[in-house]
């Protein structure tokens, strides 16, 4: 990680405003990338960018390495002439939460007509960049594109579902989807190769304007995905391939009862007997996507809560321990130095915290959880050191307005009120989060979008105890007004935090600072 301060946004790319229902790669992200120059940001957090399964959880995806198909842009293909531009009228407009189905329903026949229409007019040029693409993807995509055809063969049920030859991906049953569905599957491919393009358009974007992307990596994947169908073998599943224990966490702050994940749990001494060579994969991939990664769920990597796959709750399981050193050793053999932020949130033990401080990992501090009572102190400034990163809340929290007026005891408004300063008014805590955790010594801050635009708890983006209605929220069209950017950027230059190139020795000759720097000089001559 950098040791330069820096500030970002956390906003995931659904909640852009784009046309279409949905958030995407199109107009709408370029505007946001805008934003975050004018707002003297460095960096744009966004949650995993994986297709997603029940649930539209972006951490419940169907491919650890594939992309979104609906982040595509159709506007962008229409630009590029894979679509005609009728093709996308009287589609949702570019305000209101995401109704994922509708969007489902509607967008996605259309990136796949764009895809057919590739297949059938792509000229050498475009047909050479998608066989790269392929060929530098061969090791996933052959048999994502398979699964998602089968999917829709069979209704969109989960593949343990589907006909035994295709469900324990025995040859002849795999032969036969090569030879009868080869159109479909290079569609599918293709989808993929629309999905890279556009997202290293939007990184190029960035990266010219000196923003950097931190994306997500989720340690666990979800039992129906591609990555379990295509390699049961690494995965605690039985006889029949269905979970013997599934992940999860016990009783927390978000849950009495604990969080019941359900994702099937690694046979970690099999991945580290082959040198993780599939964590390998899965970070390259990564680190071809993003400039940084926050790995989720960190303490998982030191021991995981395995619980009971017939259990009805998370609260009966055990902790067992992961190789976390062994494979963080082996991600450093292969990559140098780690760009990774360790999500260590949760009942931490020191044994996380020492894996964390090996391999130089910055850990995360939530403002929100520093005032309930003395023990939620190590999450307020006074407790930080630098290399850490400092959110006000994040995606799984609700947004500081909302928690302010929703979901604070009086003895936490009292202790915000004495941390940080009179709270008259509502707005007043927002900005006034805001400046703490800029002004801290932490290296990194990072701000929800939904927090720099003032919004409430229906701004929301989850609720980790609940399985429905999360990760619907989009920002207005014209919600992003000058005077955020302005308001922000005057906290990142005062806290030092917007990127300002000192002069040589941190002075400006002739400047105030200058003559009291020399005077100082003069004293210690003495």
């Amino acid at each position: 990680m950098t040791s330069e301060r820096i500030s970002g946004v956390l906003l995931h790319v659904t909640s852009l405003p784009s046309y279409g229902g949905v958030g995407d790669f199109g107009p709408a992200a370029y505007e946001f990338v805008d934003f975050l120059v004018a707002a003297k940001q460095r960096l744009w957090q966004v949650l995993p960018l994986s297709p997603t399964g029940y649930g539209s959880s972006p951490y419940s995806a169907l491919s650890a390495f594939a992309g979104n198909p609906l982040l595509i842009s159709l506007e962008k293909l229409v630009d590029a002439g894979w679509l005609r531009p009728e093709r996308i009228q009287n589609l949702p407009g570019h305000d209101g939460p995401c109704d994922f189905g509708v969007v489902f329903a509607l967008k996605h026949p259309l990136v796949e007509e764009a895809a057919a229409n590739f297949l059938d007019h792509a000229g050498d040029e475009d047909r050479g960049s998608f066989q790269k693409f392929a060929q530098d993807n061969i090791s996933w995509l052959t048999d994502y594109a398979m699964f998602n055809v089968l999917r829709k063969r069979f209704g969109y049920a989960s593949w343990n579902e589907w006909p035994a030859g295709y469900a324990l991906r025995e040859t002849d049953a795999m032969t036969a989807l090569l030879n009868e569905s080869g159109r479909e599957l290079a569609v599918e491919q293709v989808v993929q190769y629309f999905f890279n393009q556009q997202w290293m358009a939007l990184r190029g974007y960035c990266a010219e304007r000196k923003i950097s992307i931190l994306g997500d990596v989720a340690i666990f994947v979800s039992y129906d995905s591609a990555d379990v169908w295509t390699h049961p073998e690494i995965f605690e599943l039985d006889e029949k391939r269905k979970p013997i224990r599934v992940s999860g966490v016990p009783p927390d702050y978000f849950s009495k009862t604990g969080q019941l994940w359900g994702n099937p749990l690694y046979k970690w001494k099999l991945l580290e007997e082959h040198g993780f060579d599939w964590w390998v994969a899965r970070i390259r991939r990564a680190l071809a996507l993003y400039d940084q990664v926050r790995l989720d769920h960190f303490r998982g990597f030191e021991a995981y809560w395995s619980v009971g796959a017939d259990e009805p709750t998370a609260m009966n399981g055990q902790w067992v321990k992961a190789p976390g050193i062994s494979l963080f050793r082996r991600l450093k053999e292969v990559f140098g130095e780690l760009p990774f932020i360790a999500e260590d949130l949760g009942l931490i033990t020191p044994e996380v915290d020492e894996l964390r401080e090996s391999f130089g990992l910055p850990g995360m501090r939530i403002l929100q959880f520093g005032f309930a009572d003395r023990g939620g102190h190590l999450y307020l400034p006074h407790r930080y050191v630098p290399n850490t990163v400092v959110y006000t809340g994040t995606h799984d929290n609700n947004t500081t307005l909302g928690w302010w007026r929703d979901n604070t005891s009086e003895a936490e408004r009292e202790n915000v009120q004495t941390y940080l300063q009179p709270i008259e008014h509502d707005g007043d805590i927002v900005w006034a989060m805001i400046k703490c955790a800029a002004a801290s010594v932490a290296v990194t801050c990072i701000v929800p979008m939904q927090d720099v635009l003032h919004l409430g708890s229906e701004a929301r983006m989850n609720t980790p105890s609940l399985a429905q209605g999360n990760w619907t929220w989009r920002y207005r069209l014209d919600a992003i007004h000058p005077d955020f950017a302005r308001k922000l950027a005057a906290i990142m230059e005062m806290t030092d935090r917007d990127g300002y190139q000192k002069p040589v020795e941190g002075l400006e000759a002739g400047g105030p600072t200058d003559e009291a720097h020399l005077r100082v000089d003069e004293g210690s001559k003495t």
